[in-house]
């Protein structure tokens, strides 16, 4: 298994070198290390109407290839029309509903999905 910080500022010795990189993986049978890093900070989504496919985070891969993306953790949203701030927003089931008691309204995030493409 991998040394994976869980803080996208943190980063690890990449062993044999002298770089550093947030995940560092190492094959038990070839004891092959592949890295991964991102590239700049996780980038906030901007709403839009019509919803628009944004990139959220770039990650530079060298030996290893991501192939799914999982919505884990706590997420932070912000009501559009109040600046409402949501924190332990659950994406985990790709929708998220709460109420804004500001502009006493039900506020929503729904139909989320994630692609992993290469650049």
């Amino acid at each position: 298994m991998g040394d994976c910080p869980k803080d996208t500022q943190e980063s690890t010795e990449i062993s044999g070198s002298k770089g550093e990189a947030n995940f560092v993986w190492r094959c038990k049978a070839c004891k092959r290390e592949s890295t991964a890093s991102i590239k700049d900070a996780p980038k906030a989504y901007t709403q839009a109407s019509p919803p628009t496919r944004q990139i959220i985070i770039e990650i530079d891969c060298r030996g290893l290839e991501f192939t799914e993306f999982q919505a884990e953790g706590e997420w932070i949203a912000k009501g559009l029309e109040s600046s409402t701030r949501f924190s332990a927003v659950d994406l985990q089931e790709g929708e998220w509903f709460d109420y804004d008691e500001k502009s006493s309204e039900e506020v929503s995030i729904k139909d989320v999905k994630w692609e992993i493409r290469r650049a």
